[in-house]
């Protein structure tokens, strides 16, 4: 494309799509209409995904500061029509072979919190102090999943309550969803010594827990929340980065991945490439 025109068109039709400012795009021909951004916007202009937004006089009302530092989208304006690569897809049977597994007999939420806290058959059960099955709506339609409980969710028996949760509720709220609507959970249910990453076999017993909690609720998105999380709903060795920007599949839902927030609390520049993949999340939500 050596176009000096449709070189600048593509470039503002891509900002819009990502949900920056508002651009006027003029159709493949038309040289009446000139390439410029909204009225008073900077053509462009890409948000700092560290510095704190704050209303300026004469903005634009109804435009909300993400939790990580760049803007939202207007409410109510269209998210546009990013079309993103399709991922893995990953269809573990949806039933045990043997039907006396309790984990699949399990009718509720409730019924599989209790299995989970009568669960031995790992050796993260013996450090626990309390076991974190999750918690949220019984039929969200986001589900959130991370990798297991950290100090304070092992004291609280709930999961996402640290500094790291609040990033997340914080998160949640910038895309208009209160903890409450969401269900939020890890692939293991119990914390794993000094936060280690869970082991292979920790999580093998563990994860029919979630398999069947995501059967029951019957989510319209899971957001994959870091490398465990992501790895094990698709089944994948492949780096977070490499399944970063594609809608993915388990058992058919989509599965968008993404830092976990306890990475953003450690690493800033992150939090502007999460915030991206959470109103991708947002979108097919809203679709």
């Amino acid at each position: 494309m050596s176009d000096g025109r449709a070189l600048a068109r593509a470039y503002l039709e891509q900002q819009r799509l990502l949900g920056t400012d508002a651009v006027m795009v003029p159709a493949p021909g038309d040289s009446n209409v000139p390439l410029s951004a909204a009225p008073g916007a900077s053509p462009g202009r890409t948000p700092d995904p560290t510095a704190a937004v704050s209303p300026t006089p004469g903005a634009s009302p109804g435009r909300t500061p993400d939790p990580t530092g760049a803007v939202s989208p207007t409410p109510g304006a269209s998210p546009g029509t990013t079309k993103l690569d399709a991922g893995l897809s990953f269809d573990p049977p949806a039933q045990d072979l043997f039907s006396s597994d309790p984990v699949q007999r399990a009718t509720t939420l409730a019924a599989i919190a209790d299995l989970v806290a009568a669960c031995t058959k790992c050796r993260l059960c013996e450090g626990r102090t309390n076991t974190v099955p999750g918690e949220g709506a019984e039929h969200a339609r986001l589900v959130v999943v991370g990798e297991g409980p950290g100090k304070t969710e092992d004291e609280t028996g709930r999961p996402f309550v640290g500094k790291a949760g609040e990033l997340l509720t914080k998160i949640l709220s910038a895309i208009g969803l209160a903890r409450e609507q969401v269900f939020i959970c890890n692939i293991v249910k119990c914390r794993p010594p000094e936060n280690r990453t869970p082991q292979y076999d920790e999580i093998a017993h563990c994860v029919p827990y979630l398999f069947r909690q995501i059967e029951l609720i019957g989510p319209s998105v899971i957001l994959a929340m870091g490398n465990t999380a992501a790895q094990t709903l698709l089944n994948t060795k492949q780096s977070l980065g490499a399944l970063r920007n594609k809608v993915h599949r388990f058992r058919g839902v989509p599965v968008i991945v993404t830092y976990h927030p306890a990475a953003l609390l450690r690493n800033p520049n992150w939090k502007k490439p999460t915030w991206d993949d959470v109103r991708i999340a947002h979108r097919l939500l809203d679709g």
